[in-house]
Parts: structure tokens; sequence; C-alpha cells
């Protein structure tokens, strides 16, 4: 059985399940085995009747919804391939996208954005609106379609960090290998739970990789999940969801230890300085040299204030769950000192998703068992099971398994630079493996800075520094092919605020890698700027572009 035959199973089997559930604000709006059935089968017959068949690409552009998830599983009943974009994406490049995939129709979410997509595509491309997909046609109950292992099922586009968007081909062998791989780690996650009870809340958007093999470990299970409708309610919505867990990316993580370090300089002056003395005593804790005294300390914070903090994040909160890119290791310690352990995670889209996954057996949630963290603080995990990890040149990680991608779509000499010569895959991440086989992140091998001093510089470990100056909540090192390293911050700070915290950094720092001077900007870095991926990553080239004026002050 594929896994696309075991969701066609659940929905069979699930009538009175809240298989997605919907969160506006504060209200949650369930929708049922049954019912997502029925908009299956509804949606399944509209792609019929515009000609959908086996091996079509369907683009679909929209945001987070019960819809969505409805969509997705009717283009794998058909056969079909899945092409899900960013729906907030400037138009120019969703057209791109869409001209590279060729696909037999575009399903768009609102007669805005549909108007905007035909000014930008070739005439014969068929472009319908979502809500168009669910009346007036005929419903299809027919089992979803055969498929051989080596078929694609759906392209998702790379978010174009490092150059033009390519199409990552994955397979039903890849996502059939990976879904029970993801169960058992969330299985052991929450050991305590019964798996079809978890409460799953989701913000980010489900065209990604990561978010849709959350998406599907949850249909794989006969689980539900819970889907953000706004990001700008973000915080309301998972007070209303409560949910056991959820995956982040480091961005929000930073954002919201930022939040909560802030409202706490609005606390009484007892408050206060119970929280500081409970960090220091924290600190010592997991350094293993903890006095009684400092115990004692970290007993009365973690009662009066550390778990008044985490139920403000999430008083249901089992884990947190962060991808994406690594995490600064001060972050993570900060969320497990409040009690909230974060479990990382690594991979790519070209890898379905996940490389390595934390281990809970590492070490204990709660404040009181941090000297037992060290070995997984600031790694990103294991190597999940059934693959293999080594170094090449420059210590890029390279990967072998059945979950790697069978390539970008219509790109076979894009494709043929991801092998190596024996035929693993180069993922283009610096980092280091250790002895006990736990991987840590150093940067991207193509983001190497070389001045003109010709040291290679990783510049990733460099801006998590900067991340820990006060009011600093993004960062970008420069310096290739300069004399000297210099950096962008944004946040709430000026720059005389931050020249002593800065020569404190550079004075644990040999010369080359030391950061001469900053450029402090009031604008952060957003996708529609141009500067983040939709996934928060940073577009280095194009941060360059934008803040070409400042830096070119900063060398004058």
């Amino acid at each position: 059985m594929s896994f696309i035959d075991r969701f066609f199973e659940v929905l069979a089997t699930a009538p009175h399940k809240a298989l997605v559930t919907e969160v506006e604000r504060a209200t949650l709006l369930p929708t049922f085995g049954a019912e997502l059935k029925r908009l299956v089968s509804v949606a399944r017959g509209t792609l019929r009747h515009h000609g959908v068949t086996p091996g079509d690409r369907v683009v679909v552009v929209a945001n987070n919804s019960m819809r969505w998830v409805a969509t997705d599983l009717a283009i794998l009943g058909e056969g079909a391939i899945a092409v899900p974009l960013y729906a907030r994406q400037a138009v120019v490049e969703l057209a791109a996208m869409m001209k590279d995939a060729d696909p037999r129709v575009v399903v768009a979410e609102t007669e805005a954005l549909a108007n905007e997509l035909r000014a930008n595509l070739p005439n014969d491309t068929l472009v319908i609106l979502l809500e168009a997909l669910f009346g007036g046609h005929a419903p299809v109950d027919a089992p979803p379609h055969a498929r051989a292992p080596s078929d694609t099922v759906t392209i998702i586009y790379t978010s174009g960090t490092s150059g033009e968007p390519k199409g990552v081909m994955l397979s039903v062998a890849n996502v059939d290998f990976m879904l029970p791989v993801i169960a058992d780690a969330i299985s052991s996650m929450l050991a305590a739970r019964d798996g079809n009870d978890d409460r799953v809340f989701h913000y980010l958007p489900l065209c990604f990789a990561g978010s849709r093999m959350v998406l599907w470990m949850c249909l794989f299970r006969g689980a539900g999940i819970m889907l953000s409708t706004n990001l700008t309610n973000l915080a309301e919505e998972m007070k209303a969801a409560k949910p056991n867990y959820y995956l982040n990316v480091p961005f929000l993580l930073e954002r919201v230890r930022l939040g909560v370090e802030k409202k706490l300089l609005d606390k009484p002056a007892p408050i206060r300085a119970l929280w500081e003395k409970g960090k220091r005593a924290y600190a010592k804790s997991r350094r293993g040299d903890a006095s009684l005294i400092d115990k004692t300390v970290l007993a009365i914070a973690n009662r009066l204030v550390f778990r008044a903090i985490k139920a403000q994040i999430g008083v249901d909160l089992d884990c947190l769950i962060c991808g994406s890119a690594a995490l600064p290791e001060d972050t993570q310690r900060w969320f497990e000192m409040i009690g909230i352990p974060v479990y990382q995670v690594y991979g790519l889209t070209e890898t379905t998703a996940i490389c390595t996954l934390d281990r809970p057996g590492k070490a204990q949630a709660g404040a009181m068992s941090a000297a037992s963290r060290p070995s997984r603080v600031g790694k990103v995990g294991w190597a999940i099971p059934g693959i293999e990890l080594r170094l090449g040149e420059e210590d890029e990680l390279q990967i072998r398994g059945p979950h790697i991608f069978s390539g970008y779509w219509r790109r076979d000499e894009a494709t043929a630079q991801t092998r190596t010569d024996d035929g693993w895959f180069r993922s283009g991440d610096q980092a280091e493996l250790g002895a006990d086989g736990s991987l840590k992140l150093i940067g991207r091998v193509k983001n190497l800075l070389v001045p003109t001093s010709g040291h290679n510089i990783a510049p990733e470990p460099l801006e998590e520094k900067l991340l820990r100056l006060p009011g600093v909540e993004q960062a970008v090192v420069f310096g290739h092919a300069r004399s000297y390293l210099v950096a962008v911050v944004t946040g709430d700070m000026d720059l005389a605020s931050l020249e002593a915290p800065l020569e404190a950094i550079n004075a644990d720092l040999p010369h080359y890698r030391r950061i001469r001077k900053l450029h402090v900007s009031s604008e952060r870095l957003t996708p529609e700027n141009g500067c983040l991926t939709a996934n928060q990553k940073l577009k280095r080239k194009a941060i360059e572009k934008h803040f070409a004026g400042a830096l070119e002050r900063l060398y004058a």
C-alpha cells in the first residue's frame, strides 16, 4: 500500500475524525473525514472535467486551508503531479515557475491573483479559482490512480537562495520511505500520548517540503492537523489551538524570545531579578558547577518565572520542532531553560525534507535537567534510519539513501551537478560530523567569504554571534573580496548601543574574522522586499544589492 492509498483509507475509515481544522483567531473550524472525502471526490471530478490525466502538472497557489488539503489529495487521487507555490510570492516569479512546470491547470485562491496570473502566462494556460474546484461537476469516488514507485507525485520549487528556482521531483518511493520515519520520530517525542490524539498546529505554508511532510505525516497516522489561516493572528491562534507541538523556523523562535525578554523589562523589580538569577543558575547547572544555592535559585525561578513564561507560549506544549536552518545555541538553551525542549531537524527539498532528526532520549526536557543537554544543543540531530552521511571537500555534507530526489524538472545537467562520481548527493552545506554521529551545520559552501587576506570564512557562525547583541533581530555578514568584514543588522537599537558588545565579540576572534563595521537598519528583511525567501532564508545576493549604498559607505 502506497502512502496515497493510506490517505484514502483514512478518509474512508475516519468519517467522524477532525482531520483538518482551520484556526481563525480564537475559533476552531473542524472538517471531519466524511466531509473531506466528499470535497476530494468533487475536486477530482472538476480536475477530470478540465482534462487532467495522470502525469499532468496541476499548480496550486493558495494560502493554507482545508480546501488546500482537499485539492492536494484530489490531485494525488487522479495520478497528477501537484506543484504547490507560495501565494505571497511576486506574480512575475510565480509565472516563471508555472511556465517551467507547464501545467494542465493552475488553481488560484482569489480572482485578483487569477487575473494577474492570466496576464503573465501564455493565453492557453487554464487558470481557475480554488472555489471552483468544489462544485458543478460529477464527483469521482474511484480508488486513487495506481502509480509506480518511481512516479513523480509532486514538484516543489526550491527557494532560489543561490540562483534560479528549480523544480524538485519527489517520487512515490521517496515519500513512502519518509512518512513512516517521521511518524516513528513523532511517536518517540510524544511517547506518553496516543498518536491519534496529538494536537498539531501548523502555520508555515504547505507549499514547502517540510510543511508537506508534516501534513502528510498527520494524514498517514490518521491524526488531525490544525492550520493557521492568518499569520497576523498567530499568537491568538496558538492559544486557541493549544498544540502539543508544531514545526518552526529559527526566525520565529528568535522573535518569541526577544518578545518575552522585552515584556520582562516591564515586570516588577523582584521578578526581573529572579529571572536574571535564574538564568545564571541555569548556566551553571548546564556546565555542571552549580552550588546548592544555585540549585535552590533555579528551583524557585523554575516554579515562579519559567513555568509562567512557558504557559504564555503554550500551556500544552510538549516540545517544539525546528528546521529550515540551524537554530542558534543560545535560543535553543533559552527555550529548554523554561521547560520547552526544542528538537532540531535538517534536510532539503531534494532529500524529501529530512536527513537528520534530534533524539529526545539524548536529554530530558525541563529546566532541572540542564546539565545533560550539551550533547544535543546546537546540533541538528542524527541521520534518520536507512540513510548515510559523509563529508566531502570543504567539509560539504554528502548524503545517500532512498529519500534522495529523482531530479530537477527538465534540468538534467543541474541534476547531474548534485551527484558525486560515486552517486552521493551533494548538499551544498558545510558541516561537522561528531564521533557519536551527530550533525552540526556550519554554513553553505557557496556562502563562504574569501576576503583579500585569503581566508575562507563561513558567515553563519558570525551572524549567530551578532544575533546575541541587544535588540538585533537579523544579521548578515559581508566581506567577499574585501579587506575586512562588515555586517548589516536590523532591529530595535542604535549603532552606539552595539559598539561595546561588538568589541567583546571581536576580542575572541582572529583578526581576519572580526567584524569591523555595522550598518543598522530599521527596515527588516522580508520576502516582500526580496531579501528573504518565503520560508525566511536569507537571499544574500538580493540583500547585498538592496543595501549596496550602505555597504559602499562601510568600505569608503
